[in-house]
């Protein structure tokens, strides 16, 4: 009878977990609002991640946190499988966006 995922408060991660997640979310703004959303743009960097770095990398610890800890993970959003390969592509693909910069535009913006 139930050919759809099954969806309910109780399966879902837990609230100080997403709470985590969310003050770093709000840590990377703060720091891209500053002007620091690539490495060396501005000088003194108090934070010397900048902001792309910081979400890709809780997007693939939330990820291998899924996939280390599968049902007991606090990080829930549907299956393990999901949950695991969208956090950690999506943190990759950010960085090699991120890196990507220095190849293809070398000294014009950051020499």
């Amino acid at each position: 009878m139930h050919n759809h995922p099954y969806v309910s408060e109780a399966h879902e991660g837990k609230p100080w977990f997403e709470w985590i997640v969310l003050v770093v979310v709000v840590v990377a703004t703060v720091v891209a609002a500053f002007g620091y959303t690539m490495a060396g743009t501005r000088k003194p960097c108090v934070c010397r991640w900048p902001a792309t770095v910081i979400v890709a990398v809780t997007a693939i610890i939330t990820g291998l946190i899924r996939l280390t800890l599968r049902e007991k993970s606090p990080w829930k959003v549907r299956s393990v499988a999901f949950d695991s390969f969208i956090g950690i592509a999506l943190g990759i693909g950010l960085l090699i966006t991120y890196f990507s910069f220095y190849g293809l535009l070398g000294n014009a913006i950051f020499g």
